[in-house]
């Protein structure tokens, strides 16, 4: 892997590590403070992350991102779509049929969604399609 690839997963990392922090954040307070059941709390502060995500991937991480062309957008907001199809299939899993308390959960279905975010919005970006 060259050094530029490497870069840019650290980017990648840290703005993952940013979007992460508004979805466990906003899953928390929708849950506690606004009394929200947890796969509505779950779509509410993913669908918000991914927002904040995709203009910090523009802005920030992959350097072709600025020249995208409306396939391009499409594939990202769509793979961004079926990232959180995998959330609440994840949520709804390891909550309800596992029984793991909905916070602890978001971590594990997190894992899954940001290997699938990587691939997806590399390709978008890059137009690999």
């Amino acid at each position: 892997m060259n050094k530029k690839r490497i870069n840019e997963i650290i980017r990648f990392c840290m703005v993952g590590g940013l979007s992460f922090i508004v979805d466990y954040g906003l899953l928390y307070v929708c849950t506690e403070f606004f009394n929200l059941y947890y796969l509505y709390s779950s779509a509410i502060s993913f669908t918000v992350s991914v927002l904040v995500n995709y203009w910090l991937c523009i802005a920030y991480v992959f350097e072709n991102a600025k020249q995208q062309n409306k396939k391009q957008a499409a594939v990202f907001i769509g793979s961004s779509i079926i990232g959180l199809g995998l959330n609440q299939f994840c949520m709804w899993i390891f909550v309800s049929i596992i029984g793991i308390y909905y916070m602890i959960a978001k971590i594990f279905a997190t894992a899954v969604v940001t290997i699938w975010n990587y691939i997806m919005k590399r390709k978008a970006v890059n137009g690999e399609w």
